[in-house]
């Protein structure tokens, strides 16, 4: 593949790591961060101690606080901002945005207040000409900057967008698949960190392994029911994007959302808990988009509202997970 300039917008864990794996592989990369003391500090270190300690820059990796001049001069673009900053980035985008610029993004969640989903909210803001691509999958961004083995999706309306973004940003160790399901890997997106919070919690109230494990499979039936609402296949959920992003995302403490979980499950509350993490935990965000969306819908999602009554309505985490559990009786649940 001949080297790409990319841009990669949003100077955190996941930004950073995905700049580090493109610039090692040979693209020409640019880090963009909105905090100039923060992106002065990565100049002055080479490397992001906040959020990526002790893993240097490769040569080929710079950093800017200029997004305007940053965006006019790249035709790939990778979005890690957070979901409630994903549209005030595109609006700056918008009026230097070059013609045919591939907009790509590794953000996760819905939109606040609207609920749209991220590919929504591109069209939305750059018109449905974009050529647009999500990149997800069961990745941390510490493993992808240490180069240990990933694969994701990377999902367009259009598969050969897809393709052409899955050949640019693969490596030898960072296996990426195309696919034309984007409505079904941005849900899976989401769903996971609310599901991560769940099993965090029920982990934190020292339910054990067995009650983690029947969270996460009534998560999964969760997640494809609220596919159902945007014309997504059941079949469209047991991929990386899906079921594999939820599994890492619930089982692992490298998660800030299982974090989050684990210490609302020992006592902690939602704001002590976030304070802790230090970093944004999309679950929060998303649990309060998917509960509308469960009452605009009627849809019946017990795990997503219990967490959201938790995190926004003060209920305590044991009698949430006793009652799912004891709901998990009432039927067993199946896809297909």
């Amino acid at each position: 593949m001949t080297p790409k300039k990319i841009a990669v917008l949003g100077a955190g864990s996941w930004g950073t790591a995905m700049a580090i794996m493109m610039a090692r592989s040979g693209h020409h990369v640019t880090l963009w961060g909105h905090n100039p003391t923060h992106i002065k500090q990565l100049r002055l270190t080479n490397c992001n101690e906040r959020f990526l300690p002790g893993t240097d820059f490769p040569n080929t990796l710079n950093v800017s606080d200029n997004l305007e001049k940053t965006v006019a001069e790249h035709a790939f673009l990778m979005l890690a901002v957070p979901s409630h900053a994903f549209r005030e980035t595109l609006l700056k985008c918008q009026p230097v945005l070059q013609e045919d610029c591939f907009v790509t993004w590794i953000t996760k969640g819905f939109e606040t207040d609207t609920g749209l989903l991220a590919h929504e909210v591109v069209f939305d803001t750059l018109g449905k000409d974009t050529n647009i691509a999500l990149i997800s999958g069961p990745s941390f961004a510490l493993e992808v900057a240490q180069n240990l083995p990933t694969a994701v999706v990377v999902a367009s309306p259009d598969i050969k967008v897809a393709t052409s973004v899955a050949d640019i940003i693969r490596t030898s160790n960072f296996l990426a698949f195309p696919s034309d399901n984007i409505a079904s890997a941005e849900i899976g997106g989401a769903m996971k960190n609310i599901l991560a919070i769940a099993a965090g919690i029920s982990d934190g109230l020292g339910f054990g392994a067995n009650a983690r494990a029947a969270l996460i499979t009534l998560g999964l039936t969760e997640m494809v029911q609220l596919g159902h609402v945007y014309q997504c296949s059941e079949s469209s959920f047991l991929g990386l994007a899906g079921v594999g992003d939820l599994v890492l995302t619930c089982t692992d403490d490298k998660s800030r959302n299982r974090r989050l979980g684990l210490q609302l499950g020992q006592g902690k509350t939602p704001e002590d808990a976030k304070q802790t993490i230090g970093q944004e935990v999309e679950g929060i965000h998303a649990a309060r988009e998917v509960h509308a969306i469960c009452k605009k819908w009627s849809l019946d999602m017990p795990i997503c509202i219990q967490t959201y009554r938790i995190l926004y309505e003060g209920l305590a985490p044991e009698v949430a997970v006793r009652y799912l559990l004891t709901r998990a009786q009432q039927a067993v649940p199946q896809l297909g």
